[in-house]
């Protein structure tokens, strides 16, 4: 089968985050299975335009602002003469309503609407613009099939008015052979870390400042953030201005290598956001043995379940916060008891499976729309 995917980056993209690892994850399997699978994204400084990735042909152009206009103008001089079979629109962001001038078979891949969400991370009039475009493309997004990965997002869908017998769940996997416990020990003083793109939504500012309650207590714990993105000049400004600069590390960018190094020495690995599709970060560091504090938002509290593999809290409260992570630190038979639960759980979710699962939906996309 002959599969093209619309997506505004792909893995290698410095801003790649969760959707980016399951469409990578999915795809590249579903490659092996023998099928032809292209990824048109947009490109970054220093991309090349073209290459694959472990058996996924990627096209790159334009930039990340504009893409979603790219993607019409590529489809009706290019893609609309290559005889796919199917074209999977990726919705994040911006949509490319797809449904209203392929006409191709189209299957949706939605992780999470954004919803409201988007004032907490960009300035009002582009949010407001991105909020518009996300309503206006409902209408015709609920005509067509979409994979969704969580049960908050199932929920999510049907209450915006998606007809349940078009939404196929599809659970998140996990690449066991790279995360998992390496025998690295923890780290020789209380480390508790955060994983993932630094962006607004996510408020890695809630956990620095529940960070300053956190040393008040325990005066040698550290807090390691790592990742990249375009919220850590603030996030950096905000530890000098709390003077958290000897107990706080900003990795930048890591390898997946590194990642798992981390989180196997991390104690606690915390996640703040607002809004998840699903909490992906969190899987990786239960697949690491680290147990989890996160927030009790959507994605969010279905990767975590409260008192079993991890501890939520109210979003936004920082006092909450401190006070859950200051009780796994200083408890250590809940935190490894929960590490050790957690880690059972992180076995459930196999990238393979996933892809297989996927595979189905695509057929059966296909056939009805050749009926």
């Amino acid at each position: 089968m002959k599969i093209l995917i619309l997506n505004w980056q792909d893995l290698s993209h410095p801003l790649a985050g969760g959707a980016e690892v399951h469409l990578h994850e999915t795809y590249s399997r579903i490659a092996k299975m023998g099928h032809d699978v292209t990824l048109f994204c947009s490109s970054y400084e220093g991309a090349k335009p073209t290459e694959e990735n472990n058996g996924i042909k990627i096209i790159r152009e334009g930039g990340r602002f504009l893409f979603n206009f790219v993607v019409m103008k590529k489809y009706f001089t290019t893609f609309k003469d290559q005889k796919f079979d199917l074209i999977v629109d990726d919705v994040n962001k911006i949509p490319f309503y797809t449904p209203s001038y392929v006409k191709e078979p189209v299957l949706g891949e939605l992780h999470h609407l954004f919803g409201t969400s988007v004032f907490k991370e960009i300035m009002f009039p582009l949010a407001s613009y991105v909020y518009l475009a996300e309503r206006a493309s409902l209408p015709m997004y609920r005509k067509i099939h979409f994979m969704i990965h969580s049960p908050s997002t199932q929920i999510e869908v049907k209450e915006n008015g998606f007809s349940p017998e078009r939404i196929h769940y599809v659970p998140y996997g996990m690449n066991h052979r790279l995360f998992r416990q390496t025998g690295i020990p923890k780290f020789s003083e209380p480390l508790i870390g955060a994983l993932g793109r630094l962006k607004k939504y996510k408020s890695i500012d809630h956990l620095i400042e529940a960070f300053v309650i956190v040393k008040q207590i325990i005066s040698n714990a550290k807090l390691v953030i790592v990742g990249d993105g375009d919220d850590k000049s603030r996030l950096v400004e905000l530890v000098t201005a709390l003077r958290l600069n000897d107990s706080v590390t900003f990795t930048g960018f890591v390898s997946e290598e590194e990642k798992v190094q981390w989180l196997n020495k991390m104690h606690v690995a915390v996640n703040t956001s607002a809004k998840e599709g699903w909490g992906l970060t969190a899987i990786e560091a239960n697949a690491c043995g680290t147990t989890t504090v996160s927030s009790n938002v959507q994605g969010l509290r279905d990767a975590v379940l409260d008192e079993w593999t991890g501890l939520l809290y109210e979003y936004g409260n920082r006092e909450k916060l401190a006070e859950k992570i200051i009780l796994l630190l200083r408890d250590k038979n809940l935190r490894e008891r929960l590490a050790n639960q957690a880690l059972i759980r992180s076995k459930e979710f196999d990238w393979q499976t996933g892809a297989e699962k996927t595979m189905e939906v695509i057929e059966q996309v296909v056939k009805e729309k050749k009926q």
